[in-house]
């Protein structure tokens, strides 16, 4: 194992990995190979807990196991989720951070970063769920992310990949007491706490561009770095 890699198989308070229900999802999606492992669990977490914005839900969830009791997540809950049922099947998994905008202002969107044991990189995948306009998928290859950015509205892709959530997306879903509010409180950017964190990150994505020859057309894929 890549020693770094540690604390992306670790369990928090909100990355309840060892949570008796986490490992009961854990115990129903592990297969005999990652790869299986990952889509299933995927799968899971993208189609079985809707976010919590699509269904007008009223109550908060943190944690992972907070999904699993309430049903539902936004976002960041749910890439809690999915790190932690990974986690609990030995799967290395962190959390990636993008910006996006609606045309009035900006506000910061949470998606996963998984391991891939056998070719050593990552890949970035987005179980916020899926509804008109939102397509994600799991792929190992191009990413099917449900938000692709739109740098002309101020969006951007933030290249760290964290083993824990940002401080400042904690604090708007503890201080929220239900989903209208916490929609009031998304951090529009990074703060200071967020971006020390950032900056003791030691994977971070790198972009880079493959042209399959049979189209001619450029897709973006991810490579990742590790900081020494």
């Amino acid at each position: 194992m890549v020693k770094p890699l540690a604390p992306f198989l670790a369990a928090s308070a909100v990355i309840d990995s060892n949570h008796p229900a986490v490992q009961q999802l854990a115990i129903a999606v592990r297969q005999r190979h990652d790869i299986d492992t990952m889509q299933l669990a995927y799968n899971a977490v993208r189609d079985r807990y809707p976010h919590s914005m699509d269904i007008d839900a009223k109550e908060i969830s943190v944690s992972a196991s907070d999904v699993l009791r309430h049903g539902h997540g936004i976002c960041f809950a749910k890439s809690h989720l999915l790190a932690a049922v990974l986690r609990a099947c030995g799967i290395a998994t962190g959390l990636c951070y993008q910006k996006l905008g609606d045309g009035e202002r900006t506000y910061l969107h949470a998606l996963n970063a998984v391991w891939l044991r056998d070719h050593e990189r990552w890949i970035r995948l987005d179980a916020r769920g899926n509804k008109p306009g939102v397509d994600a998928g799991f792929s190992i290859d191009t990413e099917r992310l449900a938000f692709p950015i739109r740098p002309d509205r101020g969006e951007r892709d933030f290249e760290e990949i964290h083993d824990r959530p940002l401080p400042s997306t904690l604090a708007a879903l503890r201080a929220s007491r239900t989903v209208a509010e916490l929609a009031r409180r998304l951090p529009s950017d990074m703060d200071g706490a967020d971006r020390r964190q950032a900056a003791s990150a030691h994977f971070y994505l790198a972009d880079t561009v493959a042209i399959p020859e049979a189209t001619g057309l450029a897709v973006g894929r991810r490579a990742v770095r590790c900081r020494s």
